[in-house]
């Protein structure tokens, strides 16, 4: 009809909501690393128990940082009810996305759609004991032995010298600085620094040929390297929620910033495609056998 404005997709949704937080974020912080060393655990849903994913969990983060909601558990206003809580009156939702399966004559073709759900932070609700689900503290002091741990089991190469955090594709290697040089950090212990820098080197790692073998280019062409870098910042967003440790701000990030709100802002489903080889490389990482690393790269 004529003069009737249509309701954005869930796609766009999503993606603005994220933009606006990283438009609005500052220069060296982005919305999935917090002040003060505030650990920041997965969004976890009410009703289900399970952490939310991809996507999801970046949105979530998003809203839950810029309202300062001091939990981590999320649902919808029919789930909220049925845990005996209510929604309090002019609480705002927040959209996220999940994928519903399309039913046709053809068995072997399967479609999903994407649509659009909206729920509320344990912090709009009445009624909810935020006791029953505050997650342990992990301890802070160097080393992080969850973390050590990952690594290992991953097998990869990891050399500790000099000032420069990088992946060598031609060697295969993660170059790390000295750990002794990860100090005065504003945010986050010198160890918490040095594991979340080491985390987004690996989510690089994990994207090598012989591993998951991500290759953006055709799907974003001369941005793959930007869109490289956010998923690797995503990744490791979710591996230091998961063992714990705080994420810590990088100089670069104004940089980078730039740079992913101009694909973002091109593509509304870029930030869906980041989160989830994100999340695949976390749970890939996370899962991985030093033993089954070394048989996928001698095949």
């Amino acid at each position: 009809m004529a003069g009737t404005e249509q309701k954005p997709d869930v796609y766009t949704q999503v993606t603005n909501h994220i933009i606006q937080a990283m438009e609005t974020v500052g220069t060296f912080r982005l919305p999935w690393i917090t002040d003060e060393g505030t650990r920041c655990a997965r969004p976890v849903n009410i009703a289900s128990q399970h952490p939310y994913n991809g996507v999801n969990t970046i949105s979530l983060w998003i809203t839950a940082l810029g309202a300062a909601y001091p939990s981590h558990v999320w649902g919808t206003y029919r789930q909220w009810q049925a845990k005996g809580c209510q929604v309090r009156k002019g609480e705002k939702a927040t959209v996220i996305v999940f994928y519903r399966r399309l039913d046709h004559d053809d068995k072997e073709r399967v479609r999903f759609v994407a649509k659009a759900s909206w729920v509320f932070n344990a912090a709009q609700v009445d009624g909810y004991a935020a006791t029953e689900h505050v997650l342990p503290d992990m301890p802070s002091f160097d080393p992080v032995h969850s973390a050590e741990i990952l690594v290992a089991r991953t097998g990869a190469k990891v050399e500790e010298h000099g000032d420069v955090a990088c992946y060598i594709p031609s060697q295969d290697v993660i170059l790390m600085p000295d750990r002794r040089r990860f100090t005065d950090q504003r945010s986050t212990a010198p160890s918490e620094a040095f594991y979340s820098t080491l985390c987004h080197e690996l989510v690089h790692w994990s994207g090598a040929k012989p591993r998951l073998d991500r290759d953006l280019t055709g799907r974003f062409g001369d941005k793959a390297y930007a869109m490289e870098e956010l998923v690797a910042e995503l990744g490791a967003a979710f591996l230091c929620a998961d063992l714990g440790i705080s994420q810590a701000p990088r100089e670069d990030h104004a940089g980078y910033i730039k740079s992913w709100l101009a694909v973002l802002k091109e593509d509304k489903r870029a930030i869906f495609t980041a989160a989830s080889k994100a999340a695949q490389a976390a749970q890939w990482l996370q899962s991985m056998d030093a033993i089954d690393v070394k048989s996928a790269e001698a095949a």
